[in-house]
């Protein structure tokens, strides 16, 4: 048995670790081989190249990456064709996977494409792509399939992982003990993982913060810093908000900062869903690169009123969001501080996230494993 993957950054990693750890409990011989991140390298999968060189988001911004990218995928391609494995599983990185697999399927491998592009709310015309390029598409939301049934691909709902990974019952106190923070209300700010986001957006949120210090001074914040390098640019940005001495900052342990906090404030992406499943009221921020944002107005790239995945499986929206121009330090401030002074809000949020929680809490590694073994199969 030997199944090939590509995983894009730290999510695609976690997801990709897990479908190795499932595959090698039934195959423990099996090759694993491919792009991958450390935790999958721990999981076993032999590296070819890391998970990070495919960290680029955005329409303008990934322009410089495309010669280097484009050699890695003909690199990929080729060793494949010359021995292929069982199955290739492209996740996520779908602008660079889905033309992967699209070679690879053209040579006869099996491909399956874990965690559907955002088709519902992105460039719906990817579906197009999707349906040349994947045998199988391993979706994590439950409406997903539906929508690709209707254009004749194959889809499965696996789960969510991180339905499964965070735990059911928090134990506030413990956390702030642990952060040995003490006070009143704490606030969780994630301005992002890359130095672009926390570029765009770590100012405003700082800024933000001293709006929501300045009307209740109870609060406390806690920041979990996603890589060293983000560091020397968040303490930047809080010093220049003139909030430093009200910060804790922590290295990784996102899920330790939300578990503690009775808000959470956060640039818009997966970490919102994270949120969600850990139960903590929300508030989510994000600015693309303006010529990106232009790109997207003009050519009607984006079909979404709402752009926070909680917000999208839930029958009312129950996290505010900022996006772009609206992504202002005042009105930002101002949810948070509404949240903080209305329990009973965050209580009701707090329990729709957990049903929602059970919703998606299916065994993801699993379900993905059986799918990809599934392909397989002669």
């Amino acid at each position: 048995m030997k199944i090939g993957l590509v995983a894009g950054e730290a999510s695609g990693d976690v997801l990709g670790a897990g479908l190795i750890r499932a595959i090698r409990a039934r195959f423990p011989d099996a090759v694993i081989e491919g792009v991958a991140g450390p935790q999958m390298i721990a999981a076993g999968c032999e590296c070819w190249e890391p998970a990070e060189s495919l960290a680029v988001m955005g329409l303008v911004e990934p322009l410089r990456h495309i010669p280097r990218l484009l050699r890695l995928r003909r690199e990929l391609a080729r060793r494949w064709t010359a021995s292929p494995p069982d199955v290739f599983v492209g996740i996520d990185a779908p602008d660079f996977n889905l033309g992967l697999e699209k070679k690879l399927r053209k040579a006869g491998i099996r491909t399956a494409h874990y965690v559907s592009p955002s088709i519902w709310a992105w460039r719906p015309g990817r579906v197009k792509k999707v349906r040349k390029a994947a045998d199988t598409v391993l979706c994590i939301l439950p409406f997903e399939p539906k929508l690709y049934e209707e254009h004749g691909v194959n889809a499965v709902f696996v789960g969510h992982p991180s339905a499964i990974n965070t735990p059911a019952n928090i134990d506030v106190h413990e956390a702030r003990r642990d952060l040995r923070i003490d006070s009143d209300f704490v606030v969780a700010v994630l301005p992002g993982s890359r130095l672009g986001e926390v570029g765009r957006i770590g100012g405003v949120v700082a800024e933000a913060a001293a709006v929501i210090r300045a009307a209740r001074p109870n609060v406390h914040f806690v920041t979990p810093v996603a890589s060293p390098q983000l560091r020397p640019l968040i303490e930047e940005q809080l010093h220049a908000a003139g909030v430093s001495e009200y910060f804790t900052l922590v290295d990784g342990g996102s899920t330790q900062a939300m578990a503690a906090a009775d808000v959470v404030l956060m640039a818009s992406g997966t970490a919102v869903l994270e949120a969600a499943m850990l139960t903590r009221p929300a508030v989510a921020t994000y600015k693309v690169a303006w010529l990106t944002y232009l790109i997207a107005i003009k050519l009607r790239l984006v079909k979404l009123t709402h752009f926070t995945l909680p917000n999208l499986l839930t029958e009312e929206p129950l996290v505010p969001e900022f996006m772009q121009d609206d992504a202002l330090p005042q009105p930002i401030g101002k949810a948070v501080i509404e949240l903080l002074d209305n329990p009973q809000r965050r209580q009701f949020i707090s329990e729709r996230f957990a049903r929602l929680r059970a919703e998606l809490a299916l065994d993801a590694d699993q379900r993905a494993a059986d799918a990809v073994l599934d392909l397989a199969r002669p």
